[in-house]
């Protein structure tokens, strides 16, 4: 009676065990990382080489990091300055990820504008076209958005974008409206990410921060790529949307473009 006794206390021990040991593995199933890049590539122009096109240097600097989501500024397509070659999908090919580039304006016989890259894959794809103010002498702008459908089944929406470079912020100030508007009528968690050439103190980023969440408060300096000084370049997602920050970080990447590439691990 008593090896009976002292065999059922040991299977329910065990068998208490392995439930714990499953509910372990459940909760660290329940939760994902992602990691997004941001990366102005200046047409794949070193700084340090004028005339010069190196989009082996871009792709080394992005295959270093291993993101799983880009979105990449300054995208040249079949433009006669950069040899007439298919920037975004050169890049894609090489990283073997879904893309979308989206035209912003024409250039050089060829098309200049904004690239999003995913590892998964991607659907709904959209170029929203941005506000330049008349008589600004600014450039048109773009965000450009995909569906990207993740790992674990579930579907966010992504955005690369890269607004107005003049000193006055009158543009920016309208596109980051716009943005924000699309971002308070997406249903979808939402993720932005871009060359948004303003700095962290501006108007314009204050009216970011309304609505989404940046992926940096004391953000490293990303322009320029020599002793760079300013932070421009942002990571960010809607303040209503269950992402938490794991890190945020400035590449330190020195040739290749004019600008650091910023990287922000996401826990979903």
């Amino acid at each position: 009676m008593k090896i009976l006794q002292f065999a059922l206390i040991l299977f329910l021990f065990c068998s208490c065990g392995v439930s714990r040991e499953n509910l372990s593995v459940s909760q660290k199933s329940a939760t994902h990382e992602l990691k997004i890049m941001s990366y102005n590539i200046h047409i794949g122009n070193p700084p340090s080489k004028p005339g010069l096109i190196d989009m082996e240097a871009i792709i080394k600097a992005i295959k270093a990091e291993d993101p799983d989501l880009i979105a990449l500024q300054e995208v040249d397509v079949n433009t006669a300055r950069s040899g007439k070659i298919n920037q975004a999908d050169i890049i894609a090919r090489k990283l073997g990820m879904n893309f979308f580039f989206a035209k912003a304006i024409d250039h050089d016989g060829g098309d200049y504008g904004v690239t999003l890259l995913s590892k998964f894959p991607i659907s709904e794809t959209k170029v929203h076209r941005l506000t330049t103010v008349a008589g600004s002498g600014g450039e048109p702008r773009v965000i450009a958005t995909a569906r990207i459908q993740l790992k674990n089944g579930k579907y966010i929406r992504f955005g690369a974008t890269h607004l107005d470079h003049l000193k006055n912020p009158v543009n920016r100030e309208v596109q980051i409206e716009e943005i924000n508007k699309i971002g308070l009528e997406e249903k979808l968690p939402f993720i932005i990410a871009g060359d948004l050439n303003a700095v962290t103190e501006s108007a314009e980023i204050q009216k970011l921060d309304q609505v989404f969440m940046r992926t940096c408060s004391k953000c490293e300096p990303t322009f320029p790529v020599v002793t760079p000084n300013r932070t421009i370049d942002f990571i960010a997602f809607k303040k209503t949307d269950k992402f938490s920050v794991i890190s945020h970080r400035v590449v330190q990447e020195h040739y290749a473009s004019d600008h650091l590439p910023v990287i922000a691990l996401l826990r979903y």
